[in-house]
């Protein structure tokens, strides 16, 4: 290319040869330049770099890849070291613990799992494996007591059937340890009470796993409630179902799980509408569908419809079941709009939406926010109230209330009335610390 463009010019052959030898030295050399300067970014790049300033308390941070326009995510995962974490015992094996709150561990900044109980020690061991627990911190339904002399356990969270929640509270604050347990609280107000009584004496902290109270989306649905974004709330509607399979399982054993659909997933548009609206009800009413032809309920209940009505006038159409296809949604209407979630319930994909009119427009909108474990939230809301010896957000009165609730529910379809509760003055009177944001 160089010969051609020399070519074309009226020089002499000696000069066209002096012009591209000295062109081909200056285009080497800027060649050679240009490698260098590479090599330096590449490895200047690849190189160990220090360019923030030491954080005392070990965290870090990255700029954002994202231009401003784009949605944030947020600061980046901070975990503590393993040795400054709170120490967890899981005590069941079943499906919840394995599908989510074992994993959720390593979603978890102040917690870690440090012990295991099961009555089946081969699962025992293989699970002890996946997530680094020691053999000598494997316990069953037995030696269960002797964990007290485990000082890596603070906490230990029972994942258990519902008719075995009050025992392994009780058997955990008799050994020194929190406890975080499941919903239900119990099978009735008086297993709670005793629960709550335990760990008072022990002096030890009881929370529930409400998870839906420390998962953003609901949370911002409450605020929005509370500062009346969108006016006055004038009723909810709120629906868990889900499809039941297995007869034989555990949930429709009523010694075991002290109820159907109600306690077990219809739970969650109780607890949620007082938490959502802070209010407690001061009436309920309720009415209870059965097919007892099908085997799944012969001990439990299947449908139950039920409505909650509240000092301010709101109120609550609730409805749980067994036997249709899942669905677990609520919908909020106010004044200038109606907003909710759908999936309100799931342990994820939880969407939020609203509808409001805006000039000659109505606006639906699904705003998506960056997802959070649900079960890490409520663990780490735990390991900071034992840390700083807080009452937990949802504690074990918060749990009680519910179960009080549930009692008057089954007793206004057995007798097919409302039935009248106490009135409260006030509001969040069963709940604890505020989780940190």
């Amino acid at each position: 290319m160089l010969h051609s463009i020399l070519d074309t010019l009226e020089l002499p052959v000696e000069r066209r040869h002096f012009l591209f030898r000295s062109t081909q030295t200056l285009l080497s050399a800027a060649l050679l330049a240009s490698m260098a300067s590479y090599e330096t970014n590449a490895s200047e790049l690849l190189a160990p770099q220090n360019t923030s300033a030491p954080d005392p308390v070990g965290k870090v941070s990255l700029p954002p890849l994202e231009a401003q326009t784009e949605q944030k995510k947020g600061p980046l995962p901070n975990p503590e070291p393993m040795e400054k974490r709170i120490g967890y015992a899981i005590v069941g094996l079943g499906h919840l613990a394995l599908e989510e709150v074992l994993p959720a561990f390593g979603a978890c900044e102040k917690s870690k799992v440090t012990a295991l109980v099961s009555g089946d020690r081969t699962k025992a061991l293989t699970v002890a494996k996946q997530y680094g627990v020691p053999e000598k911190s494997i316990y069953d339904y037995q030696n269960f007591d002797s964990i007290k002399n485990n000082p890596d356990v603070d906490v230990v969270y029972i994942i258990l059937p519902n008719s075995m929640h009050a025992e392994f509270t009780i058997r955990s604050a008799k050994a020194g340890k929190h406890v975080l347990c499941e919903k239900p609280m119990a099978n009735s107000v008086a297993e709670c009470e005793q629960m709550i009584k335990a760990c008072e004496d022990a002096k030890r902290k009881l929370m529930i796993a409400y998870r839906i109270q420390y998962e953003p989306n609901n949370t911002e649905i409450k605020k929005m409630i509370r500062e009346e974004k969108y006016g006055k709330v004038k009723n909810i509607v709120a629906v868990n179902g889900q499809n039941i399979g297995d007869p034989s399982q555990w949930r429709l054993n009523k010694q075991l799980a002290g109820g159907g659909s109600l306690p077990d997933v219809g739970i969650y548009c109780l607890n949620t509408v007082r938490f959502l609206i802070g209010e407690e009800p001061v009436e309920v009413y309720a009415q209870i569908s059965t097919d007892t032809n099908d085997p799944r309920f012969k001990e439990v209940e299947d449908v139950v419809d039920f409505q909650l009505t509240f000092p301010s006038g709101l109120r609550a159409m609730c409805g749980t079941s067994y036997s249709h296809h899942q669905s677990r949604n609520y919908r909020v209407y106010a004044e200038r709009a109606f907003f909710g979630m759908d999936p309100a319930f799931a342990y994820g994909g939880l969407q939020m939406y609203r509808s409001f009119a805006q000039d000659e427009l109505e606006i639906y909108e699904t705003p998506k926010r960056t997802p959070k474990n649900q079960f890490a939230l409520e663990m780490d809301h735990m390991s900071d109230c034992v840390r700083s010896d807080k009452k937990p957000f949802t504690p074990g009165e918060e749990g009680l209330q519910d179960m009080k609730i549930i009692e008057a529910l089954y007793l206004s379809a057995r007798e097919n009335r409302p039935v009248q509760l106490k009135k409260h003055e006030g509001k969040d009177l069963f709940r604890g610390t505020e989780p940190k944001k």
